[in-house]
Order: structure tokens, then sequence, then C-alpha cells
């Protein structure tokens, strides 16, 4: 195995538990346009896919642009209030930061609320790149966000290693070349996920899982 000296992070149910803004976004977008709440669990189908993409599937007969900034302006709004980061991410950043690993956010996000997060945590010493909607022109599952990144961090596919909470993020990983990490803290992970062509190369319940997972790749690489 080859050692990993790159490593790579989904914002939304990775780095930051914004879970409960995003449903409530949603929730507050279905009853502007229908005048009813969506369901939950067809919300959180959503995660990982970019908002334009589900605004179409979901409101196919009302204008996109309209349906995002209704979502979007909701967001904006209550972003400060109901974002936190998940439990043992700060400690994680830290200790990727001490041993010297290149790190980076790759998010189908925009850029200002993805800052917004970052300033609120003071996360910008831990990370070395950032890379949102605005950076691509193709988004999850496609690789150019991360190719982006690792063009930007000087990384090779095969020394890098991407977490994430959705099947786009694995799918991602797997197109660009780098290792996938299918994180449980989010959102509970199905034995569907666990197989399967776009299974993940690892799973991990906590965020001190992947420093045992780096290091293992690194004990078995010297």
């Amino acid at each position: 195995m080859s050692k990993i000296n790159t490593v790579l992070f989904d914002f939304d149910g990775t780095l930051m538990n914004t879970n409960e803004l995003i449903i409530g976004s949603w929730q507050h977008t279905y009853e502007t346009i229908t005048g009813t709440p969506g369901e939950r669990e067809s919300i959180i189908r959503t995660f990982g896919e970019t908002l334009k993409v589900s605004m179409i599937k979901a409101f196919p007969d009302y204008p996109t642009h309209e349906a995002i900034e209704i979502y979007r302006s909701y967001q904006r709004g209550k972003f400060g209030d109901f974002v936190s980061l998940f439990p043992g991410m700060l400690e994680l950043l830290q200790q990727l930061k001490n041993k010297v690993y290149k790190t980076a956010i790759v998010t189908s996000r925009l850029r200002p609320t993805t800052t917004e997060g970052i300033e609120k945590f003071e996360l910008h010493q831990y990370l070395d790149a950032v890379v949102t909607m605005e950076d691509c022109t193709k988004h999850k599952p496609d690789p150019e966000p991360i190719l982006i990144a690792l063009e930007k961090l000087g990384a090779k596919p095969e020394e890098s290693i991407m977490l994430g909470d959705s099947m786009f993020d694995i799918k991602c990983a797997k197109a660009a070349g780098v290792k996938s990490v299918l994180v449980g803290w989010a959102m509970a992970v199905t034995e569907e996920d666990k197989c399967g062509p776009d299974a993940p190369d690892y799973i991990i319940e906590t965020a001190e899982e992947l420093l045992d997972i780096l290091n293992a790749r690194e004990s078995s690489s010297s």
C-alpha cells in the first residue's frame, strides 16, 4: 500500500454538521412553492447532489433559478445558527497539520457559505486548499473537483484519500483515482453502501479511525 500524504474532505455531512440546515432550507422551499413541506427522507436522498440538479427533479414545472434563490436566501439567514463541526474533526485537522499532511475541502457548496463555516471555526490554519462549486465546470460524482484540488496541492491521486458522507463523494473519489472513505457520523451507512462497484475503500464511524487508516498505510509502505 502506498503512503497517503493528502486528505480531502467533503464539507456538508463530513466536516460540518449542516444536515438540519439543509433539511430546513428544503422544507422552506417546498412550503413556498407547493404549500407543504417536503418529506424528510426524500430530502435526505438529495444529499451530495448539486443543488441545481436536485431542484430540477423536485420542481420540474417551476423556474429553477427562482427555486434555488428561495433555498439559498433562507439558508444564508440561518447558516450561522445551524452549523457545527462534527465531534473530533477539529482535533483530526490539528493532528493532520502536525503530521504535515496536505489537506483540502472539496465541496459542491458555494464559496461564501463555505468560507463562512471555515471562518466561524478558524479552520484556515489547517487547510491548504478549498475547492467549491464556483471552481468547477463539472461536479460530483465527476472527478473534476478532486482533480482541481490535487492540482492546487501538487498531490498525486495514489497518495490521496477523500472523506465523504454520500455516494456522490465516493464515486468522485474513485473516478479521480484516490482512496475513498465513507463516513457514518452524519447518516447511517447502509448495506447497499458497503457492496457493489461503488463501495468505498473504507468506512469509518469516528474521526479517530482515519488516523488508524493513515498510520496503517504508513507502516505498510515503510
